[in-house]
């Protein structure tokens, strides 16, 4: 029974590669079997998660077919109206060589619509002009309308006054209009004798208005009475006035005289002035002139090249000034370009001459430009070593830390910095010292790094 039991385990397991079972490998075979079981089990499980998967992929694959189809009906529809385009726009090309030749579209285009504009300015002047026509013809109408008015008004006026004249003609003597005509003075004679007339009758008002003014100020005068004396004995008064009037007169005239000389003395000048003017002018463009050319012997030139140097030696002396004190600041002279001066940040940037700074002052400006000098390195000259020969005495505690900050600095860029002094101060701030003690009969004594006796005499300044 266990055998044929076995043989029907055997037959279901073929089929899995297992084709001899061992007892004594039941239970490794068994624990391999449900591990292949699990396995198979998760296989199948992604199996059908996979199969989950690809149905939506399917269902957008096949919405993918379609749109691909519907876009290649729309290319090829496309496809085809831009055949027949092409074939539109050779026939359009060929109608339009046909009716227009080579011409180009943008400048027919262009030529039309000046031709556009310029009719419609013309249309525009045109409507103007009718407008202004209108105006005045009804501006006409209107006068024309007027006059008839006014004939018609005036013609039974004018009915009456050739009765009257007619009546005047019998009156006077006359036997008709003629003779009266022949009769009358010529057009000039009555414009003469119209003339007089207005003449006389302007004499007629001004003798009276003269009249009335004298007689108003011969009344005042009279009412003033101003004295009681008789003509006999005013007319000497009268002549010494006459004469002191002819001497104001005179004096006057004088005065007018020089006021006359004085404006044509001022004219001239004004002339001068101008001339002056013209000429300062011209003298300027000639000293521009000669300031652009030069000088023979190559001063100005020499002078504007080592203003240049100068300029540069200013510039490096400026920022080690800046990092001693922000009261000073150094600039080339405007009249004299290789001369300094300094400007004075605490007096309101007054400019000054170095000649006005203290010593310690001077110092410091020396010692700055010795500083930008040592800066102005170049390939052919290099500047390493910088010797200070006293100077430090007349400086303040904060002066000289700063100073002696500022040559440590240097020093650690590499430079050779040698001061001489006389300071005790400075001993305590200076590692490296040479020290010279006086020997007497002119000889001193040196000590210090580098100095040593040669033979049996010691090295002496």
């Amino acid at each position: 029974m266990q055998k044929v039991l076995m043989l029907a385990v055997s037959g279901k397991l073929k089929p899995l590669g297992i084709v001899e079972i061992e007892p004594s490998k039941v239970g490794k075979l068994l624990e391999s079997l449900e591990s292949r079981q699990t396995e198979w089990q998760n296989q199948v499980k992604h199996k059908t998660d996979i199969e989950k998967q690809l149905t939506p992929i399917d269902i957008e694959v096949r919405q993918l077919d379609v749109l691909i189809d519907s876009l290649l009906k729309e290319l090829a529809e496309k496809q085809d109206n831009l055949q027949r385009l092409k074939q539109k726009l050779a026939d359009t090309t060929d109608q339009r060589k046909r009716l227009y030749g080579d011409k180009k579209p943008e400048h027919e285009e262009i030529r039309l619509n000046r031709s556009i504009t310029d009719a419609e300015e013309t249309e525009k002047r045109a409507r103007d002009l009718n407008s202004k026509l209108q105006q005045k013809l009804t501006s006409a109408k209107t006068h024309i309308e007027s006059m008839q008015m006014r004939i018609e008004q005036t013609a039974p006026k004018l009915r009456k006054a050739e009765s009257e004249f007619s009546a005047a003609l019998i009156s006077s003597g006359f036997a008709d209009e003629k003779s009266f005509l022949d009769a009358r003075l010529s057009h000039q004679q009555r414009e003469s004798l119209s003339s007089r007339a207005k003449q006389l009758d302007h004499a007629v008002t001004e003798l009276n208005a003269k009249q009335k003014e004298r007689e108003t100020r011969l009344a005042k005068e009279i009412a003033k009475q101003h004295t009681n004396k008789k003509l006999e004995e005013l007319e000497p008064q009268l002549k010494a006035y006459e004469a002191s009037f002819n001497q104001l007169r005179d004096a006057i005239a004088g005065l007018k005289h020089k006021l006359n000389e004085n404006s044509l003395a001022k004219h001239q000048i004004g002339e001068k002035q101008s001339a002056i003017e013209a000429q300062n002018k011209e003298c300027q463009r000639w000293q521009k002139l000669d300031s652009l050319i030069g000088s023979s012997d190559g001063k100005k030139y020499r002078n504007f090249a080592q203003g240049l140097t100068f300029e540069l030696m200013v510039s490096h002396a400026n920022r080690q000034l800046e990092k001693m004190t922000d009261r000073y600041l150094l600039i080339r002279d405007e009249k004299k370009p290789l001369e300094l001066s300094v400007m004075d940040n605490y007096q309101a940037g007054e400019i000054r001459s170095t000649r006005n700074l203290s010593g310690g002052e001077s110092f410091i400006v020396s010692l700055c430009l010795a500083l930008g000098l040592s800066k102005m390195a170049s390939k052919n000259v290099r500047v390493d070593s910088l010797f200070l020969d006293e100077g430090f005495g007349t400086l303040d505690d904060d002066s000289l830390n700063t100073a002696l900050d500022t040559l440590a600095t240097l020093q650690e860029e590499g430079k050779l910095i040698g001061v001489i002094s006389h300071i005790s101060d400075l001993q305590d701030r200076v590692s490296t010292q040479i020290k010279i003690r006086p020997k007497g009969g002119g000889r001193s004594q040196l000590t210090g790094p580098g100095c040593e006796r040669i033979g049996s005499s010691q090295s002496s300044s």
